[in-house]
């Protein structure tokens, strides 16, 4: 079905019984963050919703604060649904200089924002469910003078609904993914993801391609 093998490694998907295994949630007194069924997906997601998108209302991999995904792959795509209110996630890379960066990216700061250790991003995000694709070897050069050389870690904050987190060698098209990574595929799972359980190891599910989904 496909000409070339696709590499992907996908990180958070909302299909299955326990998405959040390899993630940390940091629930907090005035957001939520729980699994939702969305009406246009026919699918459950993760619902992190809070007043204030500064509030420590998140979820994070690697659980250990201190490890590292180690994903060479410069891309990361997120499926995400825009839910008329501020959001922010965040991906912390190592560059060739040894040193973790942040890149931080909402839909709420209208300029490019620069420091020595953090780039902050603005985003445009359109009505419903949104495809955010970031090219980080692009980002790390422009903002920092260096090079990508992995992914440490990933956090996503209010407000949003979420749906996959994959990274890629490239930015593909829809039809060049498979089914289970495009917008609206995978409709035939239906179970509710069970309760927010987290390891402390960070295991990432590798696909290409070929491989049967």
């Amino acid at each position: 079905m496909f000409q070339t093998k696709v590499p992907l490694i996908s990180v958070y998907n909302s299909i299955g019984s326990r998405p959040l295994d390899n993630w940390a949630v940091h629930q907090c007194k005035e957001g939520e963050i729980q699994y939702v069924q969305d009406d246009l997906l026919n699918s459950y997601v993760l619902q992190i919703k809070s007043p204030n998108v500064n509030y420590t209302c998140c979820i994070n991999c690697p659980v250990n604060p201190k490890g590292s995904l180690g994903v060479r792959l410069p891309f990361v795509t997120l499926l995400v649904k825009n839910l008329g209110r501020f959001f922010m996630f965040e991906i912390t890379i190592l560059d060739s200089e040894n040193i973790r960066r942040r890149l931080r990216v909402s839909n709420y700061h209208t300029i490019k924002k620069l420091s020595t250790f953090v780039t902050t991003l603005p985003i445009s995000m359109g009505e419903g469910w949104n495809q955010l694709n970031l090219n980080l070897a692009e980002i790390t050069i422009d903002s920092f003078k260096t090079t990508y050389v992995e992914t440490v870690s990933v956090q996503v904050h209010a407000n949003c609904r979420l749906r996959r987190i994959y990274f890629s060698d490239q930015q593909y098209k829809e039809d060049q993914l498979p089914i289970a990574y495009m917008m609206y595929g995978s409709k035939d799972v239906q179970e509710k993801p069970k309760s927010l359980l987290r390891k402390n190891s960070a295991v990432v599910d590798k696909y290409s391609a070929g491989d049967k989904l």
